[in-house]
Parts: structure tokens; C-alpha cells; sequence
């Protein structure tokens, strides 16, 4: 018999779940659920909740819109709440839902509109006047993150609208999405760096959303589609219809391929017919969008706590096979992440052949409860990376083996450890042979050792032909050896090896981010190798020491006693120091000049120097390099195409210099 505290402990349980995939979700941007095993959990909960009212507390996942504001952007709130939609999963799902609108109606004729369901990241974007004034993630509904300086990366939104009037205050919702050409490009350049590859454009979006780097986002070239509004100020539509129609005109991009239905059988047709041509689309879509026409209505039925009564989403049926899963081997990739991947009997999954499938993760393992010999439900649903969603475990015949996760890296066997920062597993190996030909690119890169001529082409002829098997190994080519390969000429040859020479006497801040510690980038190397003087000094010392300095946060503290207790970094600085490359910082510093002991902060694009050269000279003329303006600031350079720094910076009333001028100071 079912008692009460068997029911209080399944709905607890369920809590914790869907917090744990809302936290994946949201804020790792890595979910481990399929959409329709998260929304079952949802289900669930509001099934046992609405019979126990006893047992719903506040914090309750059906208490409120689901989402987490990131840390690392500024806080803003929503001047109207950023709702969800509730989901259909069938034709009669769908015909309820029309059932339940005209109750709420009675006598009314009702339009819908019909739009198909972008598979992306929603956004809030506020108009002012006709200029885009801010742009807000969704976050938790109430508040979300303001991306604004990212978002105007994105040329599908408009910065100002095209046609006038403008109202005064305009705030629409979007969906930000990456097209399948460039996630497929996106994937193949994470592959070709070693790094984790995306399970679909719309995480592959989210990911993108969260960097602090604009320029990486223009990159990516991101899309947009505007399907809603919040607020209006100034203007007003009687219709949804009219709103996107007004929408286009004012230069919003609003999606072509939507319909206005008299009735829901011209709905269903619709959705039956992108169903099919789903594929044909260059994005992806999950499923259709069905609304009330009229605002009117849409007010007269208003909303839940969770979603508007007026809307729905209608999914598209899952792609999916079943197959056995013979195998799971492990690879490590070239910035150090260890991943599973599953073996498996091949199968046609969406006209494709699949043998092998990303496990993202060893915590995914767990989480599914996969045994070596299980028999897999795959999912693709339109991504270009099936991925395992669940475990038929009622055919196991006991033959099934458990997996265990490795200790050392299958490339190098040295000790992986656990990403205290991620769910990730690294080797931390610095002269790993798997992570080789990245680490000798930073290793010989501007901001690091800085040696002219080696490039990626040079690498690769070097790993391949085993003249380089670590970072120490560069100190030892010859002149003959560089002669042998097809890049070289003798002029070539000998600009290289004085290059490498050269590189010997940078100072220790050099080396220290040429090493590729986690988590230790330009600056923090820089403040390391100020305060410890030495490479022996710096070695030497401890998380609960490296903690101390102001600039050192625990897990980056973590990092560097975890690099330079291992046997393999310490055998590569000696090999360094055998080499006679420097190992000391230079103890004086500028006390005197232009720039000494001001705070400067670099906009927009350098073209006379490279911000990290540009960075390196003010710390080198005694000055402090800044990422953010403030009161404090001295000097902002100003660059081509500058962003909200400048703006700051003339409100502050900060001094702006161009860089020709930033140049002669320095001279």
C-alpha cells in the first residue's frame, strides 16, 4: 500500500530531477533529456501535486516558469513575464486543447495562427522609438541576462526599424537559431580543436549566447525569427496576424512559412504538411506553434502561472531506432576532454547509417544506467548527432557488462582528473601526445613563446614526422632535420631556428601561459610570475597559497597545483630549463612615462597592434591593463567599431585616445 510518505518522496524525487535537467539545461547549456522525457517528468509532478495539494511548496518546479539566470551579464527584468507553452504531442492532444479554448470562449469564432516551432533560444528584444535599446535572454520568465552587446551581432535583428511611425516603446520576443550549415561547420572546427561538440544547433546557440567574446559570436552568424510581442507603447494591434504583419514591415524578421486559419482543421493540415517537409527546411523545427488570432481573446483566456491558455505547441513525433550498444570506448580529445563513445550495431536512423554515438559524458553513463551489451533507444529528431535517450532494460539477459571509468588517459595513460568547473574529465598532461599539435600551436603563439614561422602547417609536418613529441622538443631541431621536410628552404630554415632562439629569453609570464594551464590565461600568468619571480617559486606552492592572490579564484588555484604536481610537467621544465629558455621574471618595472601606474581599457578592433601585444606593452611600461571602464579608468583606445566601453567611457568622462596615439605614448 501506497503511503503518504511514499508519495511526499516521489515528488520530491521528481523535484530534484527536473531541477538537476533545468540546471543542465539552462545554465550548462548541455541537457540529458529528450524535450518529451523532460516534459513527462513535468507530467508527472503536476499529476501527484494536483492530487496531494499538501505537498506543493513554493520552490515546486510547477510553481513557476522554468530557467536560471547566468552569472557573467547584468541582471534585467521583464517588463511582461516570458512565458512557456504548453505542449501537444498528438492530433487529439491538440483537438483537447481546441476544446478547452472555445469553453473559455463561448459562442466566439476563433482564428488561430499557425507557425512553425523554431528549435532555438528565446529572446527579449526592447525597442525604443524605433532603436534597439535592449536585448534580454529568457532566463527564469521574470528575469533574464542582458546580452544586448552579443545580440547586435546578429544582422537578421535590425538596430533601428525601417519604417515610421515608430512606437515609442516596443518589446518583442524571438528565437535566436543557428542554421544547419553553420552548426555542421561550427562542429567540425570544435572536432578539428579537440574540443566537445554540440548536440544541436539550438544548445550549439545557447553556447554561443553565453560567451563574452562578441566577435566569436559574429562568427557563428546567428538568425533570428520575431514571433511575439510583450509590451506596446504608442502603437496597438487589434490581431496577432496584424502584429507580425507590422512587424515585417518595420523590419523585423518574422517568419514566411505561417498561416491564418479559420478553424483547426486547416491548423492540423497545416502542421501535417510541415511534418513532412520538416527536412526541407535549411533550420530546425520541432514541432508548430498554434495561437488565438484575436487579442482580445488571448486576454479573455489568459494564462497559468507556467503558460498562456491561448497558445500551444504542437511536437513532431521523435526520430528514433533501437539498437545494441556493443561497446563503449574512450578518446581524448586535443584540449585534454575525455569522452565515451558508444559502438554500436549499426542501424538507419533518419537515412542515415549510424554505427557510433557520442555519450557526451561519463555522468551521462550513469545517469542512463548503461550496460556494455544493452539494447538503446537512439534519437535524432532532426539533429545531425544521434544521441542514446534510454535504456531498454527489461530485455537484459545478465550478459551485460558495467562500465568503468578510466583513470588514465587512453592516449598517454597519466592520471585524468575531474573538471571541477565542468562534468568533464581532462588529462592534464602537458606533453600528452593526443593534445600535442594544439599545444605546440599556443605554446609558439603570439602571447605566448612567441616564435615566428610555426604555424599549424609546420606543426602537423612535425608531429607526423616525430621530430617534436613535446613543447621542450622545439629547443632541439637542426638545421638538417628542417631541411628534410617539404615546407622548408634554407632561408625558411634558418628563420625558424632563430625564432626559436629568440623565444629562450621571454620573460617567465610568457612561458607560464605558453605551458596551457587551465583556467591560467595572459593576465593571471602575468600576475603569477610577477609575485613568485621564479618558475622553482611558483611550483612550489599550494591551492590555500595561490588563493591569496587577488586575482586567483579557487578553482584556477585548483588548476595550477594540479599542473605542477604531476611527474610529466615536472620532467618537461626540466627538459626547458636544459634548454636554457628563461625561467624568471624581469623584477623591474616602469615607474615613470606616459603609462606607468594608469589603468587602460582597450575597445573595438586594434590595427596597429594585437590586443594582447597592445595588453603585454602596458603591463611591460608599468601600466594595468583593464577589460572593463570605470571612474578609475585613465585611458580608453579606442579601435575600429568600438562597443558599449566608449559610451561608458564619455558618460564617466574617461580621456579616449585613438591607437596611432596609444603608439606614441608607448614609443
Amino acid at each position: 500500500m501506497t503511503t503518504k510518505k511514499d508519495i511526499k518522496e516521489k515528488i520530491e524525487n521528481l523535484r530534484e530531477k527536473i531541477h538537476h535537467h533545468d540546471y543542465c539545461y539552462y545554465s550548462l547549456s548541455q541537457p540529458e533529456v529528450s524535450d518529451k522525457e523532460y516534459d513527462e517528468l513535468m507530467r508527472k509532478l503536476k499529476e501527484l501535486e494536483t492530487a496531494h495539494p499538501e505537498f506543493i511548496v513554493g520552490d515546486s518546479p510547477t510553481q513557476r516558469v522554468s530557467g536560471q539566470v547566468q552569472e557573467g551579464f547584468k541582471t534585467v527584468r521583464h517588463k511582461v513575464k516570458m512565458l512557456s507553452l504548453d505542449n501537444t504531442y498528438s492530433i487529439d492532444e491538440l483537438r483537447n486543447w481546441d476544446i478547452r479554448v472555445h469553453k473559455g470562449l463561448p459562442g466566439e469564432k476563433i482564428e488561430y495562427v499557425a507557425e512553425l516551432k523554431i528549435d532555438g533560444v528565446s529572446t527579449s528584444l526592447t525597442y525604443k522609438n524605433g532603436a534597439l535599446a535592449l536585448a534580454a535572454t529568457r532566463g527564469d520568465g521574470e528575469k533574464g541576462e542582458d546580452v544586448t552587446v552579443n545580440i547586435k551581432t546578429i544582422k537578421a535583428i535590425p538596430l533601428r526599424f525601417i519604417a515610421k511611425p515608430s512606437p515609442q516603446g516596443l518589446e518583442v520576443r524571438g528565437e535566436i537559431y543557428m542554421e544547419r550549415a553553420g552548426f555542421e561547420k561550427l562542429n567540425k572546427e570544435r572536432l578539428r580543436q579537440g574540443e566537445a561538440l554540440f548536440a544541436n544547433p539550438r544548445n550549439a546557440t545557447a553556447g554561443s549566447l553565453k560567451l563574452l567574446d562578441s566577435k566569436v559570436i559574429a562568427k557563428r552568424k546567428l538568425n533570428c525569427f520575431i514571433h511575439s510581442f510583450g509590451l506596446a507603447e504608442g502603437t496597438s494591434f487589434k490581431t496577432h496576424w496584424e502584429f507580425l504583419e507590422q512587424a515585417h514591415k518595420w523590419g523585423l524578421r518574422v517568419n514566411p512559412n505561417r498561416k491564418l486559419c479559420k478553424n483547426l482543421n486547416e491548423v492540423i493540415d497545416f502542421c501535417k504538411l510541415w511534418e513532412e517537409k520538416r527536412e526541407k527546411l535549411i533550420y530546425e523545427i520541432d514541432g508548430m506553434v498554434i495561437k488565438v488570432n484575436s487579442l482580445k481573446h488571448q486576454r479573455a483566456l489568459g494564462s497559468t502561472a507556467k503558460a498562456p491558455r491561448w497558445a500551444c505547441a504542437y511536437k513532431f513525433p521523435a526520430q528514433q531506432a533501437t539498437t545494441v550498444l556493443k561497446d563503449i570506448k574512450v578518446q581524448v580529445g586535443r584540449t585534454g576532454v575525455v569522452t565515451p563513445v558508444a559502438e554500436l550495431e549499426p542501424v538507419s536512423l533518419s537515412g542515415v547509417r549510424i554505427s557510433r554515438s557520442t555519450l557526451h559524458n561519463f555522468d551521462e553513463i550513469k545517469r542512463l544506467g548503461i550496460k556494455i551489451g544493452d539494447r538503446v533507444i537512439l534519437e535524432r529528431a532532426g539533429e545531425v548527432i544521434p544521441k542514446v535517450i534510454k535504456v531498454i532494460d527489461s530485455v537484459r539477459n545478465g550478459k551485460e557488462k558495467e562500465f568503468k571509468v578510466p583513470t588514465r588517459c587512453p592516449a598517454c595513460k597519466e592520471n585524468i582528473t575531474k573538471d571541477k568547473e565542468e562534468v568533464a574529465f581532462r588529462c592534464i598532461n602537458p606533453s600528452c601526445p593526443a593534445q600535442l599539435e594544439r599545444g605546440l600551436e599556443h605554446f609558439a603563439s603570439r602571447g605566448a613563446m612567441d616564435i615566428e614561422g610555426m604555424g599549424t602547417s609546420v606543426i602537423e609536418q612535425f608531429v607526423k614526422e616525430k621530430l617534436v613529441k613535446n613543447f621542450s622538443d622545439i629547443y632541439s631541431l637542426k638545421k638538417e632535420d628542417l631541411l628534410k621536410l617539404d615546407l622548408f628552404a634554407e632561408k625558411k630554415a634558418n628563420n625558424l631556428l632563430m625564432a626559436v632562439e629568440k623565444s629562450k629569453i621571454q620573460p617567465l609570464s610568457r612561458l607560464v601561459f605558453a605551458l596551457g594551464i587551465r583556467h591560467v590565461g595572459e593576465k593571471a600568468a602575468y600576475v603569477l610570475a610577477q609575485t613568485f619571480e621564479t618558475m622553482d617559486n611558483l611550483m612550489r606552492q599550494k591551492s590555500e597559497d595561490l588563493i591569496k592572490i587577488h586575482e586567483v579564484g579557487s578553482i584556477m588555484a585548483e588548476s595550477i597545483e594540479d599542473f605542477f604536481k604531476q611527474k610529466t610537467t615536472h620532467d618537461l621544465i626540466d627538459r626547458l630549463k636544459r634548454a636554457k629558455v628563461n625561467m624568471t621574471q624581469p623584477k623591474t618595472q616602469k615607474t615613470k612615462g606616459p603609462i606607468a601606474g594608469k589603468k587602460i581599457v582597450f575597445t573595438g578592433e586594434l590595427s596597429i597592434f594585437t590586443r594582447g601585444d597592445a595588453e603585454g606593452l602596458v603591463r611591460e611600461l608599468g601600466g594595468n591593463p583593464s577589460s572593463s571602464v570605470s571612474k578609475n579608468t585613465d585611458f580608453l583606445v579606442l579601435g575600429e567599431n568600438p562597443g558599449s566601453k566608449y559610451q561608458k567611457a564619455r558618460k564617466l568622462g574617461v580621456k579616449i585616445i585613438t591607437e596611432a596615439e596609444f603608439e606614441k605614448m608607448t614609443k
